[in-house]
């Protein structure tokens, strides 16, 4: 009989072994995947943080063209207000909302830009014509006239 109860022993602990090393098997492999899957979330928050930076330095760098210019306040104004939006759905972990609200800011502040170096650029082109009228208008006083 204590050959029985031996033979018993040593084959339940035989098949509690592979059992016992299948559920760890089976624990490893679902913290793998699962820690895969955060850092994969993760991954895709560090590029929503990314996205949002980079906004902000597009509405700096727009604030700093755009100065105390009229052209273009309103547009800088709207950049600013899309940046705060994705900060705050950044906060609230809306990552698609906080991308969309980032990209918006980007393109408000290039628009404000645009806006502000059209401006100067027609200011340019006046002043160019203004001297130019005041050429032709000297250059007729200097030149007399034929009779």
């Amino acid at each position: 009989m204590n050959q029985y109860v031996q033979a018993h022993r040593h084959l339940h602990s035989r098949s509690a072994r592979p059992r016992h090393s299948i559920k760890k098997a089976l624990a490893l492999t679902l913290g793998v995947s699962a820690l895969g899957l955060l850092s994969a979330c993760a991954s895709v928050s560090n590029l929503t943080n990314e996205r949002v930076a980079q906004s902000e330095t597009s509405v700096q760098q727009a604030q700093q063209t755009v100065g105390k210019s009229e052209q273009g306040a309103v547009e800088l104004q709207q950049a600013r207000e899309r940046l705060d939006a994705a900060k705050s759905a950044l906060a609230k972990g809306q990552q698609q909302q906080a991308e969309r609200s980032a990209a918006q800011a980007h393109l408000y502040a290039e628009l404000a830009v645009a806006k502000s170096q059209s401006a100067d650029a027609r200011k340019a082109a006046n002043e160019v014509l203004a001297s130019l009228n005041t050429l032709r208008q000297e250059t007729q006083r200097a030149t007399p006239a034929q009779p």
